[in-house]
C-alpha cells in the first residue's frame, strides 16, 4: 500500500534556464523549494547541451526562463530543457515564461510576412509542454496561439499599488502609449480609484521598426501626474516621445510604468534623459548592472509566478488571484 501512494504522490520540481537564474531562485525561495541542479553548456559550434542531475520521473515539473537577449538562444535553451524533461518521464511540463518571445509578431500586418508568436507556441508544444505560465502578454490572443491552458498573469496589482503608495495624494490620470492599449489602460484607472484616462494618437512607419512619426494627447492631462503604462519597453523611442507630448500638453509630470524592461540600446540613454519623474518595470526580464539608473524601479514578479505555480500544482484557481480583475 505505501508504494502504491509513493507512484501517486505530487512531486513539484522547478527548473531554471540560464538566462535569468536570479527570479528563478526568488520564486524557488518561495515556493520553498530548491532549484533541480541542471549541467547547460554549449558546444564548439554553439550548440547547446542540457542535462539534469537528478531523476524527473513523474514530477510536475515548472522549467523557468526569460526570453531575454540573445532571445534565439535561451529559447533554443528552453525548448531544449522541455525536450529533456518530456524524454525523462516528467508527468507534466509547464513552461514558465515571464515574457513570451515574439510576442509582438502576432498577427501579419503585409504579405509574406509570419506569425512568429503562433510558431513558438507550436515549437513548445511539439518538446512536450502541457502549460504556459506567462505574464501581460503584448496581445491576448496569443493565449489561443497554444493548445493547451495558458494561464495569463497580471503585472497589474503590483504596478499600482507601487504608484498608490507613492503618488496617491497627487492628481492622477492614466494614459495609454496608443489606442490600441486603451482597456489595459481603463484597467489600471479603475485600480487607481477611477482617475482620468487619456491616450497618445501615434503613426508608425510600417517600414522602419520602432520608428513613430508623430504624437498627439487625446484626453484632458493638464496639472495632472500622468502614469503612462506600456507592457514593454524595447527602444524606449515610443514612451519618451509620449513622455514629452504630455508635458507638452500641460502634465504635471510623468511616470513611466512598464512590465516588461527590454532596454535594447538606446533605451537607457533616452530613458535617463527623459522628462519621466520615475521609470517602474518588473523583474521579468534581467536588466544588467550596466543598464540600471537613478530614477529606474524594479519590482518583483516573483510573488506572483511562485502563487501561480502553486496554484497550478495544487489544481487550485490562477484566475482567483486578481480579485475579479482578470
Amino acid at each position: 500500500m505505501s508504494g502504491l501512494k509513493r507512484t501517486t504522490e505530487k512531486n513539484l520540481m522547478v527548473f531554471s534556464g540560464r538566462a535569468h537564474p536570479e527570479l528563478a531562485d526568488e520564486v524557488a525561495r518561495i515556493l520553498d523549494q530548491a532549484l533541480v541542479p541542471t549541467s547547460a553548456y554549449e558546444f564548439a559550434n554553439g550548440e547547446i547541451y542540457v542535462r539534469y542531475e537528478e531523476s524527473v520521473r513523474g514530477c510536475d515539473a515548472f522549467v523557468i526562463q526569460s526570453h531575454t537577449t540573445p532571445i534565439n538562444e535561451w529559447i533554443m535553451e528552453h525548448l531544449i530543457m522541455v525536450d529533456a524533461l518530456k524524454r525523462a518521464s516528467a508527468k507534466r511540463i509547464t513552461v514558465v515564461m515571464p515574457f513570451w518571445g515574439y510576442s509582438r509578431q502576432d498577427k501579419k500586418h503585409r504579405g509574406r510576412e509570419p506569425i512568429s508568436a503562433r510558431l513558438m507556441a507550436d515549437l513548445f508544444k511539439t518538446a512536450g509542454a502541457d502549460r504556459i505560465i506567462t505574464v501581460d502578454l503584448h496581445a491576448d490572443q496569443l493565449q489561443g496561439f497554444f493548445d493547451g491552458p495558458v494561464d495569463h498573469l497580471m503585472a497589474l496589482p503590483i504596478l499600482t499599488d507601487y504608484i498608490k503608495d507613492k503618488y496617491g495624494d497627487q492628481e492622477l490620470a492614466v494614459v495609454s502609449p496608443d489606442a490600441g492599449r486603451i482597456k489595459v489602460a481603463e484597467r489600471w484607472a479603475a485600480r487607481l480609484g477611477g482617475v482620468p484616462l487619456a491616450f497618445i494618437h501615434k503613426t508608425r512607419r510600417t517600414d522602419v521598426a520602432n520608428e513613430v512619426v508623430a504624437n498627439r494627447v487625446v484626453g484632458d492631462v493638464k496639472g495632472r501626474m500622468c502614469v503612462l503604462t506600456d507592457d514593454m519597453i524595447d527602444t524606449g523611442g515610443t514612451i519618451v516621445k509620449a513622455a514629452e507630448a504630455l508635458m507638452a500638453d500641460g502634465a504635471a509630470g510623468v511616470i513611466i510604468a512598464a512590465t516588461h524592461a527590454i532596454l535594447s540600446d538606446p533605451a537607457v540613454d533616452r530613458l535617463k534623459n527623459c522628462c519621466a519623474t520615475e521609470v517602474v518595470i518588473t523583474n521579468t526580464l534581467p536588466v544588467a548592472p550596466e543598464k540600471q539608473f537613478d530614477k529606474l524601479t524594479t519590482l518583483s514578479i516573483a510573488p506572483l509566478v511562485a502563487r501561480a505555480i502553486r496554484e497550478v500544482f495544487e489544481d487550485g484557481s490562477v484566475t482567483s488571484m486578481f480579485d475579479g480583475h482578470a
